[in-house]
């Protein structure tokens, strides 16, 4: 639910310069939900793929528990083809997949949505093939992998997390800046939810990254995002340091220290983490992810949660994320072991 926030209150003013969105919004930028005809604040791909992430990782469960084996990065990816389906875009030699679209995420109208989505996701899941960190696509190190992977800390411990963090952003994004930091988010999330204190989840997940082969400009920029967090110095100063976070490392490490800096404070966090020059909503989403795992659902403004897009959906699945399997004909329905 946090990352839908952070999302939905970025995407206004994701492709606008700072300038541009204090002239529009007023000297502290923008600070409340913008709401569409039917009263939502729209969700981007951001969340859209974070809900397909989900619905791969809980079919795998389902997978793995009823046959005993399961290769999650595949079944996740198979997620990532019905995604790809609702953006209208078609997948070379995968047609299977989406011939009998069973299960009920991909079935959610809302999702059909195209909310400029990133090109290498596009082009990538539409190649028919699957990218791994061994035999990588491209080489992408743009964001859109480590935006969508907050899941996976709700269902492993942190090593597992960082590990199948990095398998899934891989599957679009080649360079290490493209999923190295979805390892990161993984793991401070996973982190979180064992009860960890948000600076020692953080150190934890940078002592992770650090054991993985080109690891340096991911592990640098989130020093210094420790550090400028530690610092007096205002906040709208420190981020230009940072990046824009159009790629990996520069989202991953803008989110961690907004998330630092207003550790206590949801809406603060998520006001800095949107209002900058760069991909506003994806900084946002990884932010509120954060802070969301971090203080609970009672920690995001009320107003926000009631008012952002698929709430209710989106409620659905983290509460089944919460369960991860149930030997049922319902659980099947919803998400078959395929």
């Amino acid at each position: 639910m946090g990352g839908a926030v952070g999302d939905a209150l970025g995407w206004p003013v994701e492709f606008r310069r700072l300038d541009e969105i204090k002239k529009r919004y007023g000297e502290q930028g923008i600070e409340t939900l913008v709401l569409n005809e039917t009263g939502m604040a729209e969700i981007t791909d951001d969340t859209q793929m974070t809900l397909f992430t989900a619905e791969g990782l809980l079919r795998a469960s389902t997978r793995s528990n009823l046959k005993g084996i399961c290769h999650i990065p595949t079944v996740v990816y198979h997620a990532y083809i019905r995604w790809l389906h609702t953006q209208s875009i078609k997948c070379k030699g995968r047609e299977e997949i989406i011939e009998n679209l069973d299960g009920w995420v991909s079935k959610i109208k809302a999702l059909y949505a195209r909310r400029a989505p990133g090109s290498s996701c596009l082009s990538a899941l539409s190649s028919g093939e699957m990218g791994t960190i061994e035999e990588p696509i491209n080489n992408s190190k743009g964001c859109g992998g480590v935006m969508r992977v907050a899941p996976v800390g709700l269902m492993f411990s942190k090593k597992h997390a960082f590990k199948t963090g990095c398998e899934l952003a891989a599957i679009t994004h080649g360079h290490p800046g493209g999923y190295l930091p979805a390892g990161v988010h993984a793991c401070i999330i996973s982190c979180l939810i064992e009860g960890m204190e948000l600076e020692d989840a953080v150190i934890s997940a940078m002592q992770e990254l650090a054991a993985y082969p080109r690891n340096r400009e991911c592990l640098d920029l989130l020093n210094k995002a420790v550090e400028l967090a530690k610092d007096n110095n205002p906040p709208e100063n420190a981020l230009w340091q940072l990046g824009e976070g159009w790629v990996g490392e520069e989202a991953i490490a803008i989110a961690v220290y907004c998330s630092l800096v207003y550790k206590n404070d949801f809406r603060k966090a998520v006001c800095l983490a949107v209002n900058h020059n760069g991909d506003s909503d994806s900084t946002g989403a990884i932010t509120g992810n954060i802070l969301g795992a971090y203080l609970g659902i009672e920690g995001i403004p009320a107003e926000w949660r009631e008012h952002v897009e698929l709430k209710d959906e989106i409620i659905t699945l983290a509460n089944d994320l919460l369960i991860g399997f149930e030997d049922s004909d319902n659980w099947w329905n919803k998400y078959p072991g395929w």
